[in-house]
């Protein structure tokens, strides 16, 4: 029996301890034991004794070893969004599992602060990057090739690196053929009454407005430029367009697609100055989920984009030798109103 007393267990000791080589032990450690074909009941032998023992991989002297820190970041645009925030929750979780070191931060929608960021994880010596919902993709592709950084772009594509987005234009049709024909159990719909709210002028907004006119031209037979309403993803600028389209039409649209759950904040701050009236008889659609979004007093359709998806494919380019600059498309999920879906969150362990 091994006395740790203040001293940290390491790879020999948990070898002495399973039985198994230091080697044997380093693989299950560093997620790689699949590949080495060890079995899953020696993997979970030795994984029981390093929480057992509290065993920690000292990163530091594995990079000094193997020319690699363990170190993995992922870039955000913004931490309080749901959606942003699942990402990072399934990112840190499968970091973890391949025996990573994952690292978040988050640059606010702001280009010059993006490359900043980078440039300081590279300073850390990370071994990979995600970069997510950047404002500059190929901003921060030009200061990961000048470090020799492999790196993957999610959520927003770039030109000159690998991509895994969202099916923007397929979930957009997907919202806008719910909403519409939810709209039509209460009597015709017009395409004057079926509105977009929120996004910007990038890759994801330009596809779901795309995804959005064409199902209203397949369903409604017309569709105008003037039920585009662009506001970016400012909670406060998207309130302050629904305050005018009310001021010009004394009403909300019958039903309209609203581009992100940051734009759903927007709406919720709108209808929180108003009676209920104001929005008795609306349906809505959101280009995000939030589940209680799902329970609002009028019908909610959301999509759920397959951060998960996104996250594992974006591990898998990275394992690649030379992946090229592709964009990969990873479909979303329509969600219905009064519908709470599980997530990331509920592999958090329950503390007494």
């Amino acid at each position: 029996m091994i006395d740790f007393g203040k001293k940290k267990a390491t790879i020999y000791d948990l070898s002495v301890l399973s039985g198994c080589s230091p080697s044997t032990v380093s693989a299950v450690l560093n997620g790689s034991w699949r590949k080495r074909r060890i079995k899953e009941a020696t993997a979970q032998l030795i994984q029981g004794l390093a929480d057992e023992h509290q065993y920690t991989a000292n990163l530091q002297a594995r990079g000094l070893r193997s020319s690699r820190s363990g170190l993995v970041g992922l870039l955000l645009p913004v931490h309080d969004n749901r959606y942003f925030s699942s990402m990072a929750q399934t990112f840190e979780a499968e970091a973890r599992s391949r025996g990573q070191c994952p690292i978040v931060v988050s640059a606010c929608r702001d280009p010059d602060e993006e490359r900043k960021i980078v440039e300081t994880l590279i300073s850390y010596s990370i071994d990979e990057l995600f970069i997510a919902g950047a404002t500059d993709p190929d901003g921060v592709h030009e200061v990961c090739i000048k470090a020799g950084l492999r790196h993957v772009n999610i959520d927003l594509p770039g030109t000159r690196a690998p991509s895994v987005i969202s099916d923007n234009f397929e979930g957009a049709r997907m919202l806008t053929r719910a909403i519409i024909e939810r709209a039509q159990q209460d009597g015709p719909v017009i395409s004057d009454e079926v509105y977009l709210f929120g996004g910007r002028d990038d890759h994801a907004s330009r596809e779901r407005i795309r995804g959005f006119r064409d199902t209203k031209r397949d369903i409604l037979g017309d569709d105008s430029e003037a039920c585009i309403h662009p506001t970016g993803y400012s909670p406060g600028m998207t309130a302050r367009a629904f305050e005018t389209f009310y001021e010009g039409h004394g009403k909300l649209p019958r039903c309209f697609f609203v581009n992100s759950s940051i734009n759903l904040e927007g709406l919720m701050r709108f209808l929180g100055q108003h009676p209920h009236e104001t929005f008795a008889d609306i349906v809505v659609g959101c280009y995000d989920y939030d589940p209680f979004g799902s329970f609002l007093p009028f019908p909610v359709y959301m999509i759920r984009q397959d951060s998960e998806a996104m996250i594992s494919e974006g591990f898998r380019i990275l394992s690649t030798s030379r992946p090229p600059a592709t964009t990969h498309l990873v479909q979303p999920m329509l969600v219905p109103p009064r519908t709470a879906l599980t997530g990331p969150l509920d592999a958090l362990k329950d503390v007494d």
